[in-house]
């Protein structure tokens, strides 16, 4: 019998201010929700190993799918949390979660949430997100995923805090640049659903046609970097 540990945790309804206390860092300008979804698969069953996938909503909604498809292979585990790269949030729920097992690979990604915060401020906070990963999960592989494109994208004007795939690009080129040093290897998301507005359920999500053509690539880097 499968064992499963389920934790939820939700900031809702705060208004969008600026947040800065002594010893987290530069000041932190939160959406009106934040929120974190950690779902902890078969948490008693040491004998396979153990996946972690970390994102936002996107990835909890692939996350069911991809732990179906690698059911008798790894256990799978999703952290899905609206925080913002930089936030000291983020790097907590991180933390928290990578403290409290081992994990042999963990697929992540962050760049969806915070669009009230620059691309310079993505590029300043991307190496400690790394290296967070990095240091909480000692020998674990990595896989990074792109960013996903809107449904339909209208051009972000100077100071608008709001998404559009110029800005999606612009921080997945980002990413790349503290990636490819670190042959980290990555699943480009984003080319595989440019262009099929069919496979969005709305602007930023994707239907079951959508979530089934993610998985279909999520899974077999998975298993690679199992078998290797």
């Amino acid at each position: 019998m499968k064992h499963l540990l389920l934790i939820v945790t939700c900031l809702a309804s705060l208004p969008q201010v600026a947040l800065s206390a002594p010893g987290i860092g530069p000041t932190i300008s939160r959406e009106g929700t934040e929120w974190c979804n950690i779902w902890i698969a078969s948490a008693t069953d040491n004998k396979l190993p153990r996946v972690l996938l970390i994102g936002d909503s996107i990835t909890m909604n692939y996350g069911p799918e991809v732990e179906k498809r690698l059911s008798g292979k790894a256990n799978v585990a999703r952290l899905g949390s609206s925080a913002f790269i930089s936030d000291p949030m983020l790097l907590t729920e991180i933390a928290l979660v990578l403290d409290s097992m081992k994990f042999d690979i963990i697929h992540f990604n962050n760049g969806m949430h915070g669009w009230q915060h620059s691309e310079e401020e993505y590029r300043q906070a991307f190496p400690e997100f790394l290296a967070t990963i990095q240091k909480h999960a000692t020998g674990a592989k990595l896989i990074w995923a792109t960013t996903t494109p809107l449904k339909v994208s209208t051009p972000a004007k100077p100071g608008e805090g709001h998404s559009s795939d110029e800005r999606i690009a612009a921080r997945n080129t980002i990413a790349l640049e503290f990636l490819k040093p670190l042959n980290i290897p990555v699943d480009d998301l984003n080319t595989l659903m440019a262009g099929h507005p069919e496979w969005h359920s709305d602007n930023v999500h994707f239907n079951k046609d959508g979530v089934a053509r993610q998985v279909d690539q999520i899974v077999p880097q998975i298993e690679n970097l199992l078998s290797h």
